[in-house]
């Protein structure tokens, strides 16, 4: 048996709030709307990956999710520009990504990053 996908599931209240982050910020694509459920997604090939965390490292808390990207500072640009206040960063770190943490309408805290 192989794993084909993770797919990252939000509680949320109200599930189109999550529309404007995470497609006109961060550029994800509406794959499924449904109304009680709407998913995120892009064409683009993915790893397969789930981790496991005691913390986020350099002392952050762990993220509920994390999210590369290939254009840090475009992302954080329209992150800062959808009126998102940023809680961690931009920061290099020793593991070489550049990232920074952010919280999604939902109250999710994002890991933003691009590795170096």
């Amino acid at each position: 048996m192989k794993v084909k996908r993770i797919v990252t599931n939000i509680a949320a209240d109200d599930v189109a709030a999550a529309k404007h982050f995470y497609g006109a910020v961060l550029g994800l694509d509406v794959l499924m709307d449904m109304g009680w459920i709407a998913t995120y997604g892009s064409d683009k090939q993915m790893t397969v990956q789930l981790s496991v965390m005691s913390e986020g490292g350099s002392g952050t808390s762990v993220p509920d999710i994390s999210i590369e990207v290939d254009d840090l500072d475009e992302a954080l640009r329209r992150v800062r520009e959808g009126g998102y206040a940023v809680e961690y960063g931009p920061a290099d770190e020793p593991w070489n990504v550049r990232r920074f943490f952010v919280r999604d309408p939902l109250g999710k805290l994002v890991n933003i990053l691009v590795h170096q």
